[in-house]
C-alpha cells in the first residue's frame, strides 16, 4: 500500500501539480478535473484534508465508511487513514490539505480534535449537507483559497482564522447530524479530558509506525489505565459515564474499525492483520471477529 508522507508526494501522486506551499494547499476540484487520477487504490498520508463535493459522480471511501453520499457532501481524511476513490471527472467544490507542522505551528489548532471531532480518524464520516447551507461553504474556501493565492505577507494568519471559521461551520451542520443527547452532556472538564486522553491514545497506539513498549497489551483497558496514570475502574467508569460504551468497547470498535477497512480496501492476508493489530493469533483475531461482526474475516472481505 502505497504511503505518502507529504502533500507534495501525494500531489505527484495522483496527477496533479506540487503545491504552492510545503505544509498547505487548496484547490478547487474544479481545476484538477482531467489531470487526477480518477480511480486511486486504497493509500494512507500523513496530513489532515478537509473537502466539500458541491456536484459530481463517484465516491470516496474512507476508512471504512464505504457509504458515500451522492448530494452536496462534507467529507475528512485523517492522518494515516485508508484511503481510495473511483469518480467521474466532473467534481466541483474544494478540498484542503493541512499538513501537522502546520497546525503544530499556531496556538489556534492546539485542541483540534477536541473542538472538531469529526476530523478523529476513527469519526471522520462523510456527511450530506443541504443546498441551503452549501453557498457558506463554498463562501469561506474561496476567501482561503483568495488568500492563499495572494502575495500578502501575512496570508497565513487570515488562512488560520478562516480554518477555524470554515470547522466551526461544518461543526455547526456536522452536529445536526450527530445524537442530540450529546449536546446535553455536561460533565466535568478533568472527565471529558481523561476521555480524549484515552481515545487519543488508542488511536495512537495502532498507528503503523507507534512506538509500543514491551510490555503493551493494546488490547486492554489496563494498559492505557497504567499509561495514563489512573486507575483502570476510574477509567471505565469515567468512559462508560460519558459514552455509555465501555473502555473495552472503545478499544474493540477501534480494532474492528481497522480490521474492517484492511479488509475492504487491502490484499493483506487475515495473517498480516492480525499481527498489524496485535493479536497473538490469526485464529484468535478471526474468532474475535467472527464474535462481534457475525462471520469471519475472509467472509467479510468477500461481501464486500
Amino acid at each position: 500500500m502505497q504511503h505518502f508522507k507529504t502533500i507534495t508526494e501525494y500531489c505527484k501522486a495522483i496527477g496533479i501539480s506540487a503545491p504552492k506551499h510545503p505544509h498547505f494547499d487548496i484547490r478547487s476540484f474544479e481545476e484538477n478535473m482531467g489531470k487526477v487520477v480518477s480511480q486511486m487504490p486504497p493509500f494512507r498520508h500523513e496530513f489532515y484534508s478537509i473537502a466539500i463535493k458541491a456536484d459530481g459522480s463517484g465516491k470516496a471511501i474512507t476508512g471504512h465508511h464505504t457509504d458515500f453520499p451522492e448530494g452536496v457532501t462534507i467529507f475528512f481524511n485523517s492522518p494515516f487513514q485508508i484511503l481510495s476513490w473511483d469518480i467521474v471527472p466532473d467534481w466541483s467544490g474544494y478540498y484542503i490539505m493541512i499538513s501537522q507542522d502546520f497546525l503544530a505551528s499556531s496556538h489556534h489548532f492546539d485542541r483540534l480534535l477536541e473542538d472538531f471531532p469529526f476530523l478523529k480518524i476513527d469519526e471522520s464520516i462523510p456527511f450530506e449537507i443541504s443546498k441551503n447551507d452549501l453557498p457558506e461553504i463554498l463562501r469561506i474556501f474561496g476567501r482561503i483559497q483568495e488568500e492563499y493565492l495572494s502575495d500578502h505577507e501575512d496570508k497565513f494568519a487570515f488562512i488560520q482564522s478562516y480554518i477555524i471559521l470554515l470547522l466551526n461551520q461544518i461543526k455547526r451542520l456536522f452536529n445536526k447530524q450527530v445524537d442530540a443527547k450529546t449536546a446535553n452532556e455536561q460533565m466535568r472538564s478533568a472527565d471529558l479530558k481523561l476521555l480524549s486522553r484515552f481515545q487519543k491514545l488508542v488511536k495512537l497506539s495502532f498507528y503503523p509506525d507507534a512506538k509500543i513498549e514491551t510490555f503493551a497489551n493494546l488490547h486492554s483497558p489496563t494498559y492505557y489505565a497504567q499509561v495514563l496514570s489512573v486507575h483502570p475502574n476510574h477509567l471505565n467508569a469515567v468512559v462508560k459515564s460519558i459514552t455509555g460504551k465501555t473502555a473495552l468497547n472503545h478499544i474493540h470498535n477501534h480494532i474492528l474499525k481497522l480490521a474492517k477497512a484492511e479488509l475492504v480496501q487491502t490484499t493483506a492476508s487475515v495473517k498480516e492483520i492480525a499481527y498489524s493489530l496485535y493479536f497473538e493469533s490469526p485464529n484468535n483475531f478471526s474468532a474475535f471477529f467472527k464474535k462481534n461482526v457475525g462471520q469471519t474475516p475472509l467472509s467479510y472481505r468477500k461481501n464486500g
